[in-house]
Protein backbone atom coordinates (compact mmCIF):
# COMPACT_ATOMS: atom_id res chain seq x y z
CA UNK A 1 0.00 0.00 0.00
CA UNK A 2 1.19 3.52 -0.77
CA UNK A 3 0.45 6.59 1.29
CA UNK A 4 -2.32 8.64 -0.36
CA UNK A 5 -2.58 11.14 2.48
CA UNK A 6 -0.11 12.19 5.14
CA UNK A 7 -0.62 14.81 7.85
CA UNK A 8 2.46 15.54 9.95
CA UNK A 9 2.29 17.46 13.24
CA UNK A 10 -0.65 19.56 12.04
CA UNK A 11 -1.69 22.52 14.19
CA UNK A 12 -4.66 24.84 13.69
CA UNK A 13 -5.19 27.75 16.05
CA UNK A 14 -7.71 30.60 16.28
CA UNK A 15 -7.62 33.80 18.28
CA UNK A 16 -10.76 34.46 20.32
CA UNK A 17 -10.88 37.38 22.76
CA UNK A 18 -7.07 37.42 22.97
CA UNK A 19 -7.06 33.71 23.80
CA UNK A 20 -5.42 31.17 21.46
CA UNK A 21 -7.72 28.23 20.75
CA UNK A 22 -6.04 25.05 19.51
CA UNK A 23 -8.72 23.43 17.36
CA UNK A 24 -6.26 20.80 16.13
CA UNK A 25 -3.18 20.30 18.27
CA UNK A 26 -0.19 18.65 16.57
CA UNK A 27 -1.99 15.74 14.89
CA UNK A 28 -0.23 13.23 12.64
CA UNK A 29 -2.18 10.80 10.47
CA UNK A 30 -1.45 8.63 7.43
CA UNK A 31 -4.08 6.98 5.22
CA UNK A 32 -3.10 4.50 2.52
CA UNK A 33 -4.63 3.80 -0.87
CA UNK A 34 -7.60 1.49 -0.47
CA UNK A 35 -8.07 2.29 3.23
CA UNK A 36 -11.28 3.64 4.76
CA UNK A 37 -10.91 5.48 8.08
CA UNK A 38 -13.54 6.81 10.48
CA UNK A 39 -12.74 9.99 12.37
CA UNK A 40 -14.88 10.11 15.52
CA UNK A 41 -15.14 12.17 18.68
CA UNK A 42 -17.43 14.58 20.52
CA UNK A 43 -18.44 17.97 19.13
CA UNK A 44 -15.53 20.36 19.45
CA UNK A 45 -12.92 17.60 19.32
CA UNK A 46 -11.36 19.02 16.15
CA UNK A 47 -12.38 16.35 13.68
CA UNK A 48 -14.30 18.65 11.30
CA UNK A 49 -11.48 21.22 11.34
CA UNK A 50 -9.04 18.42 10.60
CA UNK A 51 -11.17 17.24 7.70
CA UNK A 52 -11.34 20.77 6.27
CA UNK A 53 -7.54 21.01 6.34
CA UNK A 54 -7.18 17.60 4.67
CA UNK A 55 -9.56 18.85 1.97
CA UNK A 56 -7.42 21.91 1.36
CA UNK A 57 -10.25 24.19 2.47
CA UNK A 58 -8.29 25.48 5.48
CA UNK A 59 -4.59 26.11 5.80
CA UNK A 60 -2.93 24.66 8.90
CA UNK A 61 -1.26 27.11 11.25
CA UNK A 62 1.72 24.75 11.30
CA UNK A 63 2.60 21.27 10.11
CA UNK A 64 2.44 19.50 6.77
CA UNK A 65 -0.34 17.91 4.69
CA UNK A 66 0.58 15.86 1.64
CA UNK A 67 -1.89 14.28 -0.78
CA UNK A 68 -0.73 12.11 -3.67
CA UNK A 69 2.80 13.20 -2.77
CA UNK A 70 2.04 16.93 -3.10
CA UNK A 71 2.41 19.40 -0.24
CA UNK A 72 -0.78 21.48 0.10
CA UNK A 73 0.75 24.16 2.30
CA UNK A 74 3.20 25.44 -0.31
CA UNK A 75 0.59 25.77 -3.06
CA UNK A 76 -0.88 29.10 -4.10
CA UNK A 77 -4.63 29.49 -3.62
CA UNK A 78 -5.25 29.01 -7.34
CA UNK A 79 -3.06 25.92 -7.59
CA UNK A 80 -4.58 24.40 -4.45
CA UNK A 81 -8.08 24.92 -5.85
CA UNK A 82 -7.12 23.18 -9.10
CA UNK A 83 -5.40 20.36 -7.22
CA UNK A 84 -8.43 19.89 -4.96
CA UNK A 85 -10.72 19.63 -7.98
CA UNK A 86 -8.65 16.81 -9.49
CA UNK A 87 -7.38 14.91 -6.47
CA UNK A 88 -9.86 15.34 -3.61
CA UNK A 89 -13.50 14.31 -3.40
CA UNK A 90 -15.54 15.92 -0.62
CA UNK A 91 -19.07 15.18 0.55
CA UNK A 92 -20.37 17.98 2.77
CA UNK A 93 -22.99 17.44 5.46
CA UNK A 94 -24.99 20.26 3.85
CA UNK A 95 -24.75 18.56 0.42
CA UNK A 96 -24.04 21.80 -1.53
CA UNK A 97 -25.90 20.57 -4.59
CA UNK A 98 -26.60 23.02 -7.42
CA UNK A 99 -30.38 23.58 -7.31
CA UNK A 100 -30.87 24.07 -11.07
CA UNK A 101 -29.00 20.87 -12.02
CA UNK A 102 -30.63 17.45 -11.81
CA UNK A 103 -29.06 14.54 -9.91
CA UNK A 104 -27.03 13.25 -12.84
CA UNK A 105 -25.88 16.76 -13.81
CA UNK A 106 -24.80 17.47 -10.22
CA UNK A 107 -22.63 14.35 -10.26
CA UNK A 108 -21.24 15.18 -13.70
CA UNK A 109 -20.33 18.70 -12.59
CA UNK A 110 -16.91 17.66 -11.24
CA UNK A 111 -16.13 15.98 -14.56
CA UNK A 112 -17.24 19.05 -16.49
CA UNK A 113 -15.09 21.35 -14.36
CA UNK A 114 -12.08 19.07 -14.92
CA UNK A 115 -12.69 18.81 -18.67
CA UNK A 116 -13.31 15.04 -18.40
CA UNK A 117 -16.99 14.78 -19.27
CA UNK A 118 -17.54 12.27 -22.10
CA UNK A 119 -19.91 9.42 -22.95
CA UNK A 120 -18.03 6.90 -20.81
CA UNK A 121 -17.92 9.17 -17.75
CA UNK A 122 -21.63 10.02 -18.16
CA UNK A 123 -22.41 6.31 -18.02
CA UNK A 124 -20.21 6.00 -14.93
CA UNK A 125 -22.32 8.72 -13.28
CA UNK A 126 -25.51 6.81 -14.10
CA UNK A 127 -24.02 3.55 -12.81
CA UNK A 128 -22.83 5.16 -9.59
CA UNK A 129 -26.18 6.82 -8.86
CA UNK A 130 -27.97 3.56 -9.63
CA UNK A 131 -25.71 1.71 -7.23
CA UNK A 132 -26.61 4.26 -4.57
CA UNK A 133 -30.32 3.57 -5.13
CA UNK A 134 -31.07 6.61 -7.30
CA UNK A 135 -31.46 5.01 -10.71
CA UNK A 136 -35.02 6.32 -10.99
CA UNK A 137 -34.09 9.81 -9.77
CA UNK A 138 -31.46 10.80 -12.34
CA UNK A 139 -33.58 13.66 -13.73
CA UNK A 140 -34.86 14.97 -10.40
CA UNK A 141 -33.63 18.31 -9.10
CA UNK A 142 -32.42 18.69 -5.49
CA UNK A 143 -35.71 20.28 -4.48
CA UNK A 144 -37.49 17.12 -5.65
CA UNK A 145 -35.24 14.84 -3.56
CA UNK A 146 -35.36 13.99 0.12
CA UNK A 147 -32.45 14.97 2.35
CA UNK A 148 -31.16 11.40 2.27
CA UNK A 149 -31.35 11.26 -1.52
CA UNK A 150 -29.49 14.55 -1.78
CA UNK A 151 -26.78 13.15 0.48
CA UNK A 152 -26.36 10.15 -1.82
CA UNK A 153 -26.01 12.45 -4.84
CA UNK A 154 -23.29 14.33 -2.95
CA UNK A 155 -21.45 11.07 -2.24
CA UNK A 156 -21.62 10.10 -5.92
CA UNK A 157 -20.27 13.53 -6.87
CA UNK A 158 -17.35 13.07 -4.46
CA UNK A 159 -16.38 9.77 -6.11
CA UNK A 160 -17.12 10.39 -9.80
CA UNK A 161 -13.81 12.01 -10.81
CA UNK A 162 -11.80 9.17 -9.21
CA UNK A 163 -9.84 11.34 -6.76
CA UNK A 164 -6.84 10.14 -4.73
CA UNK A 165 -8.61 10.98 -1.47
CA UNK A 166 -12.34 10.96 -0.65
CA UNK A 167 -13.56 12.85 2.44
CA UNK A 168 -17.07 12.71 3.88
CA UNK A 169 -18.47 14.89 6.65
CA UNK A 170 -21.34 13.11 8.44
CA UNK A 171 -22.61 11.31 5.29
CA UNK A 172 -25.45 9.61 7.18
CA UNK A 173 -26.73 12.62 9.13
CA UNK A 174 -30.07 12.75 7.27
CA UNK A 175 -30.52 9.04 6.62
CA UNK A 176 -32.54 6.39 8.40
CA UNK A 177 -30.67 3.34 9.71
CA UNK A 178 -31.35 1.08 6.72
CA UNK A 179 -30.33 3.70 4.17
CA UNK A 180 -27.31 4.77 6.24
CA UNK A 181 -25.99 1.22 6.26
CA UNK A 182 -26.60 0.89 2.52
CA UNK A 183 -24.85 4.16 1.70
CA UNK A 184 -21.78 3.66 3.90
CA UNK A 185 -21.34 0.01 2.92
CA UNK A 186 -21.44 1.02 -0.76
CA UNK A 187 -19.13 3.94 -0.03
CA UNK A 188 -16.66 1.52 1.59
CA UNK A 189 -16.93 -0.94 -1.30
CA UNK A 190 -16.19 1.80 -3.85
CA UNK A 191 -13.21 3.08 -1.88
CA UNK A 192 -11.75 -0.43 -1.72
CA UNK A 193 -12.59 -1.29 -5.34
CA UNK A 194 -11.16 1.95 -6.73
CA UNK A 195 -8.18 1.86 -4.34
CA UNK A 196 -8.92 5.34 -2.99
CA UNK A 197 -8.11 6.65 0.46
CA UNK A 198 -11.29 7.51 2.37
CA UNK A 199 -11.94 9.40 5.60
CA UNK A 200 -15.41 9.73 7.10
CA UNK A 201 -16.27 12.01 10.01
CA UNK A 202 -19.23 10.51 11.87
CA UNK A 203 -21.09 10.66 15.16
CA UNK A 204 -22.82 7.38 14.35
CA UNK A 205 -20.53 4.69 15.72
CA UNK A 206 -22.64 2.01 14.04
CA UNK A 207 -21.11 3.08 10.72
CA UNK A 208 -17.64 2.16 11.98
CA UNK A 209 -18.34 -1.47 11.08
CA UNK A 210 -17.52 -0.60 7.47
CA UNK A 211 -14.12 1.02 8.04
CA UNK A 212 -10.61 -0.37 8.34
CA UNK A 213 -9.51 1.90 11.16
CA UNK A 214 -11.14 4.20 13.71
CA UNK A 215 -9.34 7.37 14.81
CA UNK A 216 -10.80 9.01 17.88
CA UNK A 217 -10.15 12.70 18.53
CA UNK A 218 -10.61 14.66 21.74
CA UNK A 219 -9.64 18.25 22.57
CA UNK A 220 -7.78 18.61 19.28
CA UNK A 221 -5.64 15.50 19.80
CA UNK A 222 -5.82 11.92 18.56
CA UNK A 223 -6.72 10.05 21.73
CA UNK A 224 -7.05 6.52 20.31
CA UNK A 225 -6.54 4.55 17.09
CA UNK A 226 -8.43 1.27 16.74
CA UNK A 227 -7.29 -1.21 14.10
CA UNK A 228 -8.39 -4.54 15.55
CA UNK A 229 -11.46 -5.83 13.70
CA UNK A 230 -13.09 -7.26 16.83
CA UNK A 231 -12.59 -3.98 18.68
CA UNK A 232 -14.08 -2.00 15.77
CA UNK A 233 -17.08 -4.34 15.65
CA UNK A 234 -17.58 -3.97 19.40
CA UNK A 235 -17.47 -0.18 19.04
CA UNK A 236 -20.09 -0.31 16.28
CA UNK A 237 -22.33 -2.45 18.49
CA UNK A 238 -22.33 0.08 21.34
CA UNK A 239 -25.25 2.05 19.87
CA UNK A 240 -27.42 -1.00 19.07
Amino acid sequence: MSEALQAIDVLKTYELDNVTIRAVDHVSLTVNDGEFVALVGPSGSGKTTMLAMLAGLLRPTDGSIRIAGKELGTMSERRRTAFRGSNIGFSFQSNNLVPYLNAQENVELMLRLNGKLDRKSRQRAVDLLTRLGLGERLNNYPGQLSGGQQQRVAIARALIHEPSVVLADEPTASLDTERANQVVSTFAELIHEQNRAGIMVTHDLRMCRYVDRVVRMQDGHISEIITDRAAIAALADIEH
